[in-house]
Protein backbone atom coordinates (compact mmCIF):
# COMPACT_ATOMS: atom_id res chain seq x y z
CA UNK A 1 0.00 0.00 0.00
CA UNK A 2 1.49 3.35 -0.90
CA UNK A 3 2.55 5.33 1.60
CA UNK A 4 2.83 3.00 4.18
CA UNK A 5 6.55 2.72 4.52
CA UNK A 6 8.29 -0.91 4.46
CA UNK A 7 5.32 -2.25 3.85
CA UNK A 8 5.15 -0.54 0.15
CA UNK A 9 4.71 -2.43 -2.72
CA UNK A 10 5.58 -1.52 -6.02
CA UNK A 11 3.83 -3.07 -9.53
CA UNK A 12 3.90 -1.96 -13.20
CA UNK A 13 0.26 -1.58 -14.42
CA UNK A 14 0.77 -1.66 -18.58
CA UNK A 15 -1.47 0.75 -20.28
CA UNK A 16 -2.25 -0.17 -24.22
CA UNK A 17 -4.23 2.54 -25.93
CA UNK A 18 -6.78 1.21 -27.51
CA UNK A 19 -8.04 1.76 -30.79
CA UNK A 20 -10.98 4.57 -30.82
CA UNK A 21 -13.38 2.67 -33.65
CA UNK A 22 -15.08 5.41 -35.51
CA UNK A 23 -18.46 3.21 -35.59
CA UNK A 24 -18.81 4.15 -31.91
CA UNK A 25 -18.63 8.13 -32.26
CA UNK A 26 -20.74 7.57 -35.65
CA UNK A 27 -23.70 9.64 -36.11
CA UNK A 28 -27.41 7.43 -35.15
CA UNK A 29 -30.65 8.35 -35.98
CA UNK A 30 -34.00 7.07 -34.44
CA UNK A 31 -38.14 8.16 -34.47
CA UNK A 32 -39.89 9.10 -31.23
CA UNK A 33 -43.28 8.78 -31.82
CA UNK A 34 -45.90 10.12 -29.29
CA UNK A 35 -49.90 11.29 -28.75
CA UNK A 36 -50.56 15.25 -28.37
CA UNK A 37 -53.32 17.34 -26.56
CA UNK A 38 -55.76 15.95 -29.50
CA UNK A 39 -54.86 12.32 -29.25
CA UNK A 40 -53.02 12.77 -33.11
CA UNK A 41 -49.78 10.96 -33.25
CA UNK A 42 -46.65 13.01 -34.50
CA UNK A 43 -43.15 11.17 -35.01
CA UNK A 44 -40.16 12.97 -35.23
CA UNK A 45 -37.14 11.71 -36.44
CA UNK A 46 -33.57 12.49 -33.77
CA UNK A 47 -30.20 12.45 -35.10
CA UNK A 48 -27.57 12.11 -32.56
CA UNK A 49 -24.21 13.34 -33.34
CA UNK A 50 -21.09 12.53 -30.47
CA UNK A 51 -18.69 14.30 -32.45
CA UNK A 52 -17.68 15.70 -35.22
CA UNK A 53 -15.61 12.89 -36.85
CA UNK A 54 -13.94 12.30 -40.16
CA UNK A 55 -11.74 9.49 -41.23
CA UNK A 56 -8.64 11.66 -42.39
CA UNK A 57 -6.78 9.11 -43.49
CA UNK A 58 -9.14 7.73 -45.90
CA UNK A 59 -9.72 10.98 -46.90
CA UNK A 60 -5.95 11.55 -47.65
CA UNK A 61 -5.74 8.53 -49.81
CA UNK A 62 -8.14 9.63 -52.13
CA UNK A 63 -11.00 7.13 -50.49
CA UNK A 64 -14.18 8.63 -52.17
CA UNK A 65 -16.16 6.84 -49.15
CA UNK A 66 -14.29 8.43 -46.27
CA UNK A 67 -17.11 8.30 -43.65
CA UNK A 68 -17.59 11.59 -42.30
CA UNK A 69 -20.29 13.81 -39.46
CA UNK A 70 -21.66 15.25 -42.81
CA UNK A 71 -21.64 12.18 -44.76
CA UNK A 72 -23.62 10.14 -42.25
CA UNK A 73 -26.26 12.74 -41.33
CA UNK A 74 -26.81 13.41 -45.04
CA UNK A 75 -27.78 9.89 -45.13
CA UNK A 76 -29.71 9.53 -42.19
CA UNK A 77 -31.97 12.58 -43.13
CA UNK A 78 -32.36 10.98 -46.20
CA UNK A 79 -33.81 7.86 -44.54
CA UNK A 80 -35.87 9.82 -42.18
CA UNK A 81 -37.47 11.75 -44.83
CA UNK A 82 -38.42 8.48 -46.45
CA UNK A 83 -40.21 7.35 -43.09
CA UNK A 84 -41.96 10.76 -43.56
CA UNK A 85 -40.95 12.11 -40.29
CA UNK A 86 -42.49 15.80 -39.65
CA UNK A 87 -39.49 17.59 -38.39
CA UNK A 88 -35.95 16.65 -37.17
CA UNK A 89 -34.45 16.88 -33.65
CA UNK A 90 -30.35 17.28 -33.71
CA UNK A 91 -29.16 16.33 -30.60
CA UNK A 92 -25.82 17.73 -29.77
CA UNK A 93 -25.91 17.12 -25.53
CA UNK A 94 -22.18 15.90 -24.57
CA UNK A 95 -20.29 16.71 -27.76
CA UNK A 96 -17.33 18.46 -27.07
CA UNK A 97 -16.51 19.41 -30.67
CA UNK A 98 -13.98 17.74 -33.41
CA UNK A 99 -13.62 19.05 -37.01
CA UNK A 100 -14.09 22.43 -37.85
CA UNK A 101 -14.48 21.47 -41.48
CA UNK A 102 -17.04 18.95 -40.71
CA UNK A 103 -19.22 21.61 -38.20
CA UNK A 104 -19.48 23.76 -41.51
CA UNK A 105 -20.29 21.57 -43.94
CA UNK A 106 -22.97 19.82 -41.77
CA UNK A 107 -24.60 23.80 -41.46
CA UNK A 108 -24.53 23.33 -44.92
CA UNK A 109 -26.72 20.18 -45.12
CA UNK A 110 -29.28 22.72 -43.95
CA UNK A 111 -29.14 25.88 -45.72
CA UNK A 112 -28.67 27.00 -49.29
CA UNK A 113 -25.63 28.77 -49.04
CA UNK A 114 -23.65 31.26 -47.26
CA UNK A 115 -21.50 31.60 -43.93
CA UNK A 116 -21.32 29.27 -40.92
CA UNK A 117 -18.53 30.79 -38.89
CA UNK A 118 -15.94 33.92 -38.45
CA UNK A 119 -12.32 32.94 -37.03
CA UNK A 120 -10.42 36.04 -35.84
CA UNK A 121 -6.66 35.69 -35.69
CA UNK A 122 -4.32 37.30 -32.76
CA UNK A 123 -3.57 39.88 -35.42
CA UNK A 124 -7.30 41.11 -35.73
CA UNK A 125 -7.94 39.51 -39.20
CA UNK A 126 -10.87 37.56 -39.77
CA UNK A 127 -11.31 34.85 -41.79
CA UNK A 128 -14.84 33.22 -43.05
CA UNK A 129 -15.82 30.04 -43.83
CA UNK A 130 -19.30 28.34 -44.62
CA UNK A 131 -21.10 27.18 -47.57
CA UNK A 132 -20.30 28.84 -51.16
CA UNK A 133 -22.63 27.09 -53.68
CA UNK A 134 -26.11 26.89 -53.41
CA UNK A 135 -27.03 23.56 -53.54
CA UNK A 136 -30.47 21.74 -52.26
CA UNK A 137 -30.81 21.32 -48.31
CA UNK A 138 -33.09 19.97 -45.89
CA UNK A 139 -35.90 22.87 -45.33
CA UNK A 140 -38.10 21.06 -42.74
CA UNK A 141 -38.45 21.79 -39.04
CA UNK A 142 -35.72 21.16 -36.92
CA UNK A 143 -34.59 21.84 -33.59
CA UNK A 144 -30.82 21.66 -31.99
CA UNK A 145 -30.56 20.35 -28.38
CA UNK A 146 -27.48 21.51 -26.36
CA UNK A 147 -26.35 21.23 -23.07
CA UNK A 148 -23.14 22.67 -21.21
CA UNK A 149 -21.04 19.81 -22.27
CA UNK A 150 -21.91 20.71 -25.95
CA UNK A 151 -18.42 22.80 -27.26
CA UNK A 152 -16.63 24.21 -30.29
CA UNK A 153 -18.05 22.79 -33.45
CA UNK A 154 -21.30 21.97 -31.34
CA UNK A 155 -21.40 25.74 -30.65
CA UNK A 156 -20.56 26.96 -34.30
CA UNK A 157 -23.16 24.71 -35.41
CA UNK A 158 -25.99 25.48 -33.14
CA UNK A 159 -25.08 28.87 -33.25
CA UNK A 160 -25.20 29.20 -36.92
CA UNK A 161 -28.74 27.50 -37.02
CA UNK A 162 -29.74 29.89 -34.39
CA UNK A 163 -28.70 33.30 -36.31
CA UNK A 164 -30.11 31.86 -39.66
CA UNK A 165 -33.86 31.08 -38.04
CA UNK A 166 -33.30 27.50 -39.31
CA UNK A 167 -34.30 25.92 -36.55
CA UNK A 168 -34.89 26.33 -32.37
CA UNK A 169 -32.27 25.92 -30.11
CA UNK A 170 -32.98 23.57 -26.84
CA UNK A 171 -31.48 22.49 -23.83
CA UNK A 172 -29.23 24.51 -21.72
CA UNK A 173 -26.26 27.04 -21.96
CA UNK A 174 -23.27 25.61 -23.89
CA UNK A 175 -19.74 24.86 -22.56
CA UNK A 176 -18.29 28.20 -24.34
CA UNK A 177 -15.37 26.95 -26.32
CA UNK A 178 -14.30 29.64 -28.75
CA UNK A 179 -10.86 29.91 -28.91
CA UNK A 180 -8.63 28.23 -31.33
CA UNK A 181 -4.64 26.61 -29.79
CA UNK A 182 -2.08 25.65 -31.68
CA UNK A 183 1.15 23.46 -30.40
CA UNK A 184 4.72 24.59 -30.83
CA UNK A 185 7.62 22.24 -30.40
CA UNK A 186 10.11 22.90 -27.83
CA UNK A 187 13.17 21.16 -27.01
CA UNK A 188 11.70 19.74 -24.61
CA UNK A 189 7.50 19.33 -24.91
CA UNK A 190 5.10 21.38 -26.70
CA UNK A 191 4.01 25.17 -25.97
CA UNK A 192 0.20 25.58 -26.62
CA UNK A 193 -1.11 28.54 -27.37
CA UNK A 194 -4.20 30.31 -28.36
CA UNK A 195 -4.03 32.24 -31.70
CA UNK A 196 -7.60 32.57 -33.08
CA UNK A 197 -11.37 32.66 -31.53
CA UNK A 198 -14.67 31.68 -33.34
CA UNK A 199 -17.14 34.09 -33.95
CA UNK A 200 -20.84 33.53 -34.99
CA UNK A 201 -22.49 35.00 -38.22
CA UNK A 202 -24.20 37.39 -35.77
CA UNK A 203 -20.30 38.77 -34.50
CA UNK A 204 -21.01 37.32 -31.26
CA UNK A 205 -18.10 35.27 -29.64
CA UNK A 206 -18.52 32.01 -28.61
CA UNK A 207 -16.44 32.18 -25.75
CA UNK A 208 -17.30 32.15 -22.64
CA UNK A 209 -20.84 32.60 -23.04
CA UNK A 210 -22.05 30.16 -25.23
CA UNK A 211 -24.79 29.47 -27.03
CA UNK A 212 -27.79 30.57 -25.03
CA UNK A 213 -30.75 27.98 -26.00
CA UNK A 214 -34.21 29.58 -27.09
CA UNK A 215 -35.59 27.77 -24.38
CA UNK A 216 -33.91 26.24 -21.46
CA UNK A 217 -34.05 23.76 -19.85
CA UNK A 218 -33.12 22.07 -16.17
CA UNK A 219 -29.73 21.72 -15.84
CA UNK A 220 -27.32 18.92 -13.07
CA UNK A 221 -24.87 20.54 -14.23
CA UNK A 222 -22.98 23.18 -12.14
CA UNK A 223 -21.96 25.82 -14.52
CA UNK A 224 -19.30 27.18 -12.10
CA UNK A 225 -17.55 24.76 -12.21
CA UNK A 226 -18.11 23.02 -15.47
CA UNK A 227 -17.55 25.48 -18.89
CA UNK A 228 -15.34 27.86 -20.53
CA UNK A 229 -16.54 30.73 -17.77
CA UNK A 230 -15.25 27.91 -15.02
CA UNK A 231 -11.89 28.48 -15.85
CA UNK A 232 -9.04 30.18 -14.49
CA UNK A 233 -7.90 33.21 -17.20
CA UNK A 234 -10.06 32.35 -19.48
CA UNK A 235 -10.94 35.06 -22.42
CA UNK A 236 -13.95 37.23 -22.28
CA UNK A 237 -17.08 37.70 -24.57
CA UNK A 238 -16.74 39.88 -27.35
CA UNK A 239 -17.95 40.98 -30.61
CA UNK A 240 -17.20 42.17 -34.04
CA UNK A 241 -18.33 42.76 -37.10
CA UNK A 242 -21.78 40.85 -38.10
CA UNK A 243 -22.03 39.73 -41.96
CA UNK A 244 -25.28 39.85 -43.56
CA UNK A 245 -27.82 37.13 -44.13
CA UNK A 246 -30.82 36.48 -44.85
CA UNK A 247 -32.86 34.63 -41.91
CA UNK A 248 -34.90 31.82 -43.01
CA UNK A 249 -37.72 32.10 -39.95
CA UNK A 250 -38.16 34.64 -37.05
CA UNK A 251 -38.78 32.15 -34.29
CA UNK A 252 -38.83 35.53 -31.49
CA UNK A 253 -42.38 35.47 -33.41
CA UNK A 254 -43.64 32.62 -31.79
CA UNK A 255 -41.22 32.40 -29.08
CA UNK A 256 -43.47 33.22 -25.98
CA UNK A 257 -46.54 30.93 -27.13
CA UNK A 258 -44.02 28.33 -27.25
CA UNK A 259 -42.31 28.59 -24.06
CA UNK A 260 -46.10 28.95 -22.77
CA UNK A 261 -47.18 25.72 -24.38
CA UNK A 262 -43.95 23.52 -22.75
CA UNK A 263 -44.58 25.16 -19.45
CA UNK A 264 -47.92 23.89 -19.13
CA UNK A 265 -46.96 20.80 -20.32
CA UNK A 266 -43.72 20.33 -18.30
CA UNK A 267 -45.84 21.11 -15.10
CA UNK A 268 -47.72 18.03 -15.32
CA UNK A 269 -45.46 15.77 -16.56
CA UNK A 270 -44.14 14.02 -13.69
CA UNK A 271 -40.80 13.25 -15.12
CA UNK A 272 -39.83 16.49 -15.96
CA UNK A 273 -41.12 17.62 -12.35
CA UNK A 274 -38.87 14.75 -11.56
CA UNK A 275 -36.01 16.59 -12.93
CA UNK A 276 -36.59 20.21 -11.62
CA UNK A 277 -36.39 19.09 -8.08
CA UNK A 278 -33.41 17.10 -8.42
CA UNK A 279 -32.21 20.15 -9.70
CA UNK A 280 -33.44 22.37 -7.01
CA UNK A 281 -32.20 19.94 -4.33
CA UNK A 282 -28.88 19.76 -6.34
CA UNK A 283 -28.81 23.63 -6.06
CA UNK A 284 -29.44 23.73 -2.17
CA UNK A 285 -26.11 21.43 -2.02
CA UNK A 286 -24.19 23.90 -3.81
CA UNK A 287 -25.34 26.65 -1.52
CA UNK A 288 -23.58 24.80 1.52
CA UNK A 289 -21.04 26.81 3.20
CA UNK A 290 -20.25 24.83 6.53
CA UNK A 291 -20.48 20.90 6.65
CA UNK A 292 -20.09 19.29 10.61
CA UNK A 293 -16.87 18.01 11.92
CA UNK A 294 -18.13 15.28 14.17
CA UNK A 295 -19.56 12.05 12.62
CA UNK A 296 -22.92 11.87 13.73
CA UNK A 297 -23.42 15.38 12.04
CA UNK A 298 -22.33 13.95 8.94
CA UNK A 299 -24.41 10.74 8.66
CA UNK A 300 -27.67 13.41 9.94
CA UNK A 301 -26.74 14.98 6.52
CA UNK A 302 -26.76 12.45 4.42
CA UNK A 303 -29.97 10.95 6.34
CA UNK A 304 -31.41 14.12 5.01
CA UNK A 305 -30.14 14.08 1.34
CA UNK A 306 -31.79 10.52 1.05
CA UNK A 307 -34.96 11.53 2.71
CA UNK A 308 -35.19 14.71 0.22
CA UNK A 309 -34.12 12.06 -2.86
CA UNK A 310 -37.23 9.43 -1.35
CA UNK A 311 -39.51 11.87 -1.35
CA UNK A 312 -39.06 13.73 -4.63
CA UNK A 313 -39.40 9.77 -6.11
CA UNK A 314 -42.39 9.10 -4.04
CA UNK A 315 -43.87 12.59 -5.43
CA UNK A 316 -42.74 11.65 -9.41
CA UNK A 317 -44.16 7.82 -8.61
CA UNK A 318 -47.83 9.04 -7.15
CA UNK A 319 -48.19 11.09 -10.18
CA UNK A 320 -47.92 8.64 -12.74
CA UNK A 321 -50.00 5.80 -10.58
CA UNK A 322 -47.22 3.82 -8.59
CA UNK A 323 -47.24 2.33 -5.14
CA UNK A 324 -44.36 4.80 -3.62
CA UNK A 325 -41.26 3.87 -2.12
CA UNK A 326 -40.12 3.21 1.54
CA UNK A 327 -36.59 3.43 1.13
CA UNK A 328 -34.48 4.06 -1.66
CA UNK A 329 -32.83 0.25 -1.55
CA UNK A 330 -36.70 -0.41 -2.34
CA UNK A 331 -36.55 1.28 -5.78
CA UNK A 332 -32.99 0.10 -6.60
CA UNK A 333 -34.16 -3.54 -6.14
CA UNK A 334 -37.74 -2.85 -8.01
CA UNK A 335 -35.62 -1.29 -10.76
CA UNK A 336 -33.18 -4.36 -10.85
CA UNK A 337 -36.25 -6.69 -11.19
CA UNK A 338 -38.25 -5.05 -13.64
CA UNK A 339 -35.30 -4.39 -16.14
CA UNK A 340 -34.41 -8.54 -15.30
CA UNK A 341 -38.31 -8.95 -16.75
CA UNK A 342 -37.68 -6.77 -19.65
CA UNK A 343 -34.91 -7.97 -20.99
CA UNK A 344 -36.64 -11.70 -20.83
CA UNK A 345 -39.62 -9.92 -23.10
CA UNK A 346 -38.45 -7.26 -24.98
CA UNK A 347 -35.33 -8.43 -27.17
CA UNK A 348 -36.32 -5.97 -30.27
CA UNK A 349 -34.79 -3.50 -30.56
CA UNK A 350 -37.86 -1.44 -30.88
CA UNK A 351 -38.84 -2.03 -27.17
CA UNK A 352 -35.07 -0.88 -26.31
CA UNK A 353 -35.62 1.71 -28.16
CA UNK A 354 -39.27 2.70 -26.65
CA UNK A 355 -37.87 1.77 -23.35
CA UNK A 356 -34.73 4.70 -23.98
CA UNK A 357 -36.73 7.51 -25.41
CA UNK A 358 -39.32 7.32 -22.08
CA UNK A 359 -36.28 7.42 -19.45
CA UNK A 360 -35.12 10.93 -21.87
CA UNK A 361 -38.15 13.42 -21.01
CA UNK A 362 -36.01 16.39 -22.15
CA UNK A 363 -35.81 14.39 -25.68
CA UNK A 364 -39.54 13.87 -25.72
CA UNK A 365 -40.29 17.27 -24.29
CA UNK A 366 -38.02 18.61 -27.43
CA UNK A 367 -40.31 16.65 -30.16
CA UNK A 368 -43.36 18.23 -28.54
CA UNK A 369 -41.90 21.58 -28.54
CA UNK A 370 -41.27 21.55 -32.22
CA UNK A 371 -44.50 19.82 -32.66
CA UNK A 372 -45.79 23.11 -31.35
CA UNK A 373 -43.35 25.75 -33.35
CA UNK A 374 -44.58 23.51 -36.24
CA UNK A 375 -48.35 24.49 -35.87
CA UNK A 376 -47.79 27.54 -34.81
CA UNK A 377 -45.49 28.05 -38.37
CA UNK A 378 -43.46 31.29 -38.56
CA UNK A 379 -44.49 32.48 -41.41
CA UNK A 380 -41.30 34.90 -42.23
CA UNK A 381 -39.43 33.01 -44.62
CA UNK A 382 -36.72 35.69 -46.72
CA UNK A 383 -34.61 33.26 -48.37
CA UNK A 384 -35.13 31.15 -51.35
CA UNK A 385 -35.97 27.56 -50.99
CA UNK A 386 -36.69 24.36 -52.53
CA UNK A 387 -39.59 22.40 -52.08
CA UNK A 388 -40.85 20.89 -49.20
CA UNK A 389 -38.71 17.95 -47.56
CA UNK A 390 -36.07 18.58 -50.57
CA UNK A 391 -32.32 17.30 -49.49
CA UNK A 392 -29.05 17.98 -51.94
CA UNK A 393 -25.57 16.59 -52.30
CA UNK A 394 -23.06 17.96 -49.80
CA UNK A 395 -20.17 20.56 -50.80
CA UNK A 396 -17.36 18.47 -51.41
CA UNK A 397 -14.14 19.44 -50.33
CA UNK A 398 -11.35 20.40 -52.79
Amino acid sequence: IPGKGKTEQRRVVPIRRNEVKLEEQAAQSDVIEFTDEANEMHRIGVIDIPTFYQDFEAYRNGNKNYRSTTRDVQRLIDELVAEGVEGLIIDLRDNGGGSLQEANQLTGLFIEYGPTVQIRSSASRVLRDGKRRKSNYYDGPLAVMINRLSASASEIFAGAIQDYGRGIILGERSFGKGTVQSLVALQEGQLKITESKFYRISGESTQHRGVLPDILFPSLFDPTQIGESALDNALAWDQITPIRFNRYNDYRLILPALTRLHRERAANDPDYVYLEDRVAVAQEARELTALPLMQSGRLAMLDDQDEKALAIENKRRVAKGLEPLTSLDDGESDAASEQGQENSKLEDATAARAEKQDSDVLLMETGRILVDAITLRPDTDVAKRGAPGTFGPIPRSP
